[in-house]
């Protein structure tokens, strides 16, 4: 899962980020709207953390253009006004949830994660073959066998399950499972698959396409 969070108050949202990461969730930031147009417009967000009190673009401005975009990410927007006319305007504009500043951060991280199955390839329960992924639960198994895994071998995992014996390049996983922070010319994802291969066990579920990617045929 990534996830762009929009907040002008710089501190708060590296916080965030810094929080989320530690949950598991690729995180990006941005500080004002402009740039929030940008990033969404450009990488595979699932869903966006949106203050509607922005700099440059307002945050309603930014949902609008996000809804009526080609994005299909979720939109959790965040306010520090509470009243129920706030929430119904946030969301008459598109947005997929609303929640009132000062919150509990396991609250927002409960939301994105709801959001983030609610996106159209979002099954609750995933499988391939005798691998099954319960989404809900962050659980994993194999032949019925659990199969305990880390967040980031979680993430690549779910992203070639969903890929429906599609491929993911080395690239997309990269960009779905972890977030701009990560140095991008690392061995980051050649080493997670490897763990990813021996903890899920033989015989070996990941086929490599020489040149291409991944996948779980």
């Amino acid at each position: 899962m990534r996830v762009l969070v929009v907040e002008d108050q710089a501190e708060l949202a590296d916080d965030i980020a810094d929080g989320l990461r530690d949950q598991g969730i690729g995180a990006d930031v941005a500080y004002d709207g402009s740039a929030a147009i940008e990033k969404a417009l450009l990488n595979p967000y699932d869903v966006v953390v949106l203050d509607r009190d922005l700099p440059r673009i307002h945050g309603d401005a930014v949902c609008a253009t996000l809804v009526g975009s080609p994005s299909e990410a979720r939109i959790l927007m965040l306010t520090a006004a509470g009243t129920v006319d706030d929430r119904v305007d946030g969301l008459n504009l598109g947005a997929d949830d609303y929640l009132t500043k000062p919150f509990a951060f396991a609250e927002l991280v409960a939301r994105v994660r709801s959001l983030a199955r609610r996106s159209p390839a979002a099954a609750p329960v995933i499988a391939r073959g005798d691998i099954v992924l319960d989404r809900a639960r962050r659980r994993v198994s194999r032949a019925g066998r659990p199969v305990p895994l880390n967040r980031k071998e979680l993430g690549v995992l779910e992203e070639l399950l969903i890929a429906d014996g599609g491929i993911r390049s080395a690239e997309d996983l990269f960009e779905r499972v972890w977030d701009e922070s990560t140095d991008l010319f690392s061995r980051t994802v050649t080493v997670t698959i490897a763990r990813l291969r021996r903890k899920l066990g033989e015989p070996d579920p990941i086929e490599t396409v020489i040149g291409v990617g991944y996948r779980l045929p």
